[in-house]
């Protein structure tokens, strides 16, 4: 069905021009002559954007914006105006307005708004949706592994059971878990974390349970511990792999009776706590090794839900990509970045040992220090980590000034080692060097190679590089590199 556009303004022949317009335009149009009736319409019938001048008598378009933005905040208004100032096209904006534009209204210049304003719309009522959809859990990714955890997670949370996480580091296990708790019917309560790897043995208990005044020297108060603190609502616990074993004995306690006292305290507290716990180990082999209660185990692993590897999943990295690189830009005040498709190809390549956590740093790091506009490869290849095979560079197209080569694979230089384990033929570290004198040894290597690979065809090396011919040659002289001189 065509889009219905509501078009007010007090003067009659303004309103049947428009309507006729946008009719021939192939628009649905409602005419209102007040802003009290544009109110009336809109409450009344549902109507996809709206057309207002600024300027009416009783109640001018501004105020009409405002109870449009209360009364419908996702609807789109465009406001036109025969005496439009910067001042009133800025306070427009302000109100919600989605675009301004001044009488007498050029016919391409409002098709083009129009069809924006409904554009943009779409696009907002996509996103909505799709959030909706999957977006609820606060994670990233469309491919079968990411399906499968939402599908657990659709399920296990409205339920009391407890859930074990399993999974890598970075991958995400407290996401898994706040998503748990947020579409539980515990959502309202309080979400409380402990990690049980980064707590002293000795003060594990009185993290949990809370201690009494005076219970242990330093104990000048009487504080709560972290089940009280969940109380009625989730307690995760990460890294539950690395508990002590006499702390195991006294969860499991807490988990089968629902009860406590705090440490060097008499008095039994009740309490009302959905436990979720994650870990990087292997608990069925930390029970064969002693190191993990298998009474505990069973009661922590009602539910299991395993958090892949990022190599495991990598037709999520272009959205996870974009998504850490909008973050990014908008976090440290940089102009929003593209990322190029070779560029993509050189990360989607990369293992990222550290996982999720490692590429949004590495992606943040990009946006950081790349000059853009766009990402290119060259960029791409200075953010990983050296010593990493990379992508095979793309083959030359036929023509040019040099015949066409086969492609090679082009391996960053290895991370510094030392010089006696280096190998004798290739790059190594070199003590009496700065950074920078590294950097451009390696820069060197990676043009060299490149030469050799277009037999000197310095035009083609520098797309392969997505670089600039001119920045390409200035990039050699810099470097004291001529042609003739490329690694065969």
């Amino acid at each position: 069905m065509p889009a219905a556009v509501l078009i007010v303004d007090d003067e009659k022949n303004i309103l049947l021009t428009l309507s006729q317009s946008l009719q021939l335009a192939g628009y649905r149009t409602e005419l209102a002559s007040s802003g009290q009736v544009a109110l009336d319409v809109v409450s009344a019938r549902p109507v996809d954007a709206v057309l207002m001048d600024v300027k009416m008598p009783d109640m001018d378009g501004l105020t009409v914006l405002a109870r449009l933005t209360e009364l419908k905040p996702d609807l789109p208004v465009i406001m036109m105006s025969g005496h439009g100032t910067i001042d009133t096209a800025v306070k427009a904006t302000q109100l919600g307005a989605r675009d301004f534009l001044e009488k007498p209204l050029a016919r391409d210049r409002l098709l083009v708004a129009l069809r924006n304003a409904l554009k943009h719309q779409a696009a907002m009522e996509e996103l909505e949706e799709l959030r909706a959809q999957l977006g609820r859990f606060d994670m990233v990714g469309g491919g079968p592994a990411m399906q499968r955890i939402f599908s657990l997670i659709q399920r296990a949370a409205p339920s009391e059971g407890r859930v074990l996480i399993t999974g890598e580091n970075g991958t995400g296990k407290e996401l898994i878990a706040r998503a748990l708790h947020q579409n539980s019917r515990r959502k309202g309560g309080p979400f409380v974390k402990l990690n049980c790897a980064a707590v002293p043995h000795d003060l594990i208990e009185s993290e949990l349970f809370g201690h009494e005044k005076g219970a242990f020297t330093g104990a000048v108060s009487v504080r709560r511990g972290k089940f009280e603190l969940a109380h009625e609502g989730t307690l995760f616990l990460d890294e539950i792999g690395d508990m002590p074993a006499a702390m195991q004995s006294k969860l499991l306690r807490v988990l089968q009776e629902g009860e406590l006292e705090r440490v060097g305290g008499a008095e039994t507290l009740k309490v009302d706590v959905r436990v979720i716990a994650a870990t990087n180990k292997n608990l069925e082999k930390e029970i064969a090794a002693g190191r993990f209660r298998e009474d505990l185990y069973y009661r922590i692993n009602v539910v299991q839900i395993h958090s892949p590897p990022l190599r495991e999943r990598r037709e999520d990295l272009p959205d996870l990509i974009d998504t850490f690189l909008r973050e990014a830009c908008a976090k440290n005040g940089r102009r929003p970045l593209a990322l190029s498709p070779d560029a993509l190809a050189v990360m989607s390549a990369y293992d990222y040992p550290g996982n999720v956590r490692e590429l949004r740093n590495l992606v943040e790091r990009l946006a950081i220090l790349c000059e853009g506009p766009v990402v290119s490869r060259t960029d791409a290849l200075e953010l990983l980590p050296r010593g990493r095979p990379l992508p095979p560079m793309p083959e030359p197209t036929a023509g040019g000034d040099a015949p066409v080569a086969p492609p090679v694979a082009v391996t960053a230089p290895p991370a510094a080692e030392p010089a006696a384990t280096a190998n004798a033929g290739g790059w190594r570290p070199r003590v009496d060097q700065t950074f920078r004198e590294q950097v451009e040894d390696a820069e060197r290597e990676i043009i060299q190679r490149v030469l050799a690979h277009t037999h000197d065809n310095v035009t083609e090396a520098a797309r392969i590089l997505d670089l600039e011919r001119g920045h390409f040659y200035k990039k050699m002289k810099a470097l004291g590199l001529r042609r003739g001189q490329s690694e065969s």
